[in-house]
């Protein structure tokens, strides 16, 4: 265990950008979204190229005898070529147009997953941060919870102190000794969990407070309507709800008119086939071309008219789950602001608690030294200024992950994150 001490003494410390990067580069879930993100983009590609000419080169070689037969639906030849495109299908083009916001949808739910690494990581890096820099103290408040104890046992030995002083004195040295064992156990889990994140290892992650961007004092306050506009998971549910209006025009749109480029070449060879006997003497060639347009024109389709209607159906419930998407993002930015206007007032509280235990600290340690207060007086300043340390580092958590949230629902915590400090 020293070993590894001496190692992770050893490595230089993770700065805060350097593991936000790591994540960003090494995150499963950045892999997953980047590959729906390329599927959706080359879904859109097919639709798009369905305009350009199918082509295919082949050969339907085969034997032909009595009345000419075809293989699946052309003659026997020994070479052939055919081709086909769209011309007018308005139906088409509206179905490529969903599978582009379909992509578009992708790319917002990669921002927003982006959103969630740099979150994941930025709050996990702060929080570690916190357990780091309280396990010193806790260390120190043991050290003298346990001069506290061995004391009292002994004022109680002597008389001096009752028997339940020392019980007083053990639950206290119990509970600084639980508060260790839990801090040792974050710091654990947290180095573990920004190891996943970053690739690293986790012996080898030690944080840097001054690494971590500074936040803003004061939280401005935004419209509703300037928070959804730049909030990727609305932004996503839109494109999304889009796709789907769009599918349901062209599903309507399906019973219209088409039009399609059709073309065939094929050479057929008249010592495999009889063709030419069913034909005007002399009027059989081997070398064969058609090319033209093919019309449809849907005018009974009970089916296709049930499935537009169902298009309609999911179109209208992706358009309400936007909107309630925007009025729960909405929601969230409010309390959010009100949350971390409440959180910096209670790290002042606490940051004044703190500053009253230093003086009282300063003061016990001047009594002792005029030998007008006692050891346990002094003890019980020092106790009482660790815990109001404490306080202060868990304030300050609170109100950096609420502003990390906030900045999150407004689009700016990348910007945050991998701000120089």
């Amino acid at each position: 265990m020293l070993l590894f001490a001496g190692i992770a003494d050893a490595q230089e410390p993770l700065a805060f950008r350097k593991a936000v990067e790591l994540a960003l580069s090494q995150s499963t879930q950045m892999a997953l979204s980047k590959a729906d993100e390329t599927r959706a983009f080359q879904n859109y590609r097919e639709a798009h190229n369905s305009y350009f000419p199918k082509a295919a080169i082949g050969s339907d070689v085969g034997y032909a005898y009595g009345f000419p037969l075809s293989l699946e639906g052309s003659a026997p030849t020994l070479f052939n070529v055919t081709a086909q495109s769209p011309v007018w299908n308005s139906a088409q083009r509206d179905f490529t147009r969903a599978t582009k916001s379909d992509w578009l949808a992708a790319k917002s739910q990669g921002k927003d997953q982006r959103a969630q690494v740099i979150m994941d990581t930025a709050l996990t890096y702060i929080e570690l941060n916190k357990w780091e820099s309280k396990l010193p103290i806790l260390t120190s408040e043991l050290t003298v919870a346990e001069n506290i104890e061995s004391n009292t046992a002994e004022r109680v030995k002597e008389g001096i102190d009752k028997g339940v002083d020392r019980t007083k004195a053990e639950l206290v040295l119990a509970e600084v000794r639980m508060h260790v064992t839990e801090a040792e156990g974050q710091v654990d889990v947290l180095r573990t969990r920004l190891s996943q994140l970053t690739g690293l290892p986790a012996l080898s992650i030690r944080t840097l407070r001054d690494s971590i961007p500074t936040l803003k004092e004061e939280p401005k306050s935004n419209s509703d309507s300037a928070v959804t506009e730049t909030n990727a998971a609305v932004a996503a549910s839109e494109q999304a709800a889009l796709a789907k209006e769009l599918r349901a025009k062209g599903e309507h749109r399906m019973l219209y008119p088409a039009a399609d480029f059709a073309a065939q070449y094929g050479l057929i060879n008249t010592s495999l086939t009889n063709f030419e006997q069913f034909f005007v003497p002399h009027s059989f060639q081997p070398h064969n071309v058609t090319f033209g347009l093919v019309f449809r024109l849907p005018f009974l389709d009970s089916s296709q008219r049930a499935r537009a209607a169902a298009a309609d159906a999911d179109a209208l419930r992706a358009r309400k789950e936007v909107e309630q998407t925007k009025n729960t993002i909405a929601l969230n930015t409010v309390k959010l602001q009100h949350n971390v206007q409440y959180l910096q007032a209670a790290r002042h509280v606490a940051d004044l608690r703190y500053q009253i235990a230093a003086n009282d600290l300063d003061a016990a340690n001047a009594r002792t030294e005029a030998e007008t207060a006692t050891q346990r007086e002094l003890q019980n300043a020092a106790i009482n200024a660790a815990e109001r340390t404490l306080e202060r580092i868990n304030a300050d958590f609170e109100v950096e992950r609420a502003e990390a949230d906030l900045m999150r629902m407004r689009g700016e915590l990348e910007d945050w994150a991998l701000a120089s400090r």
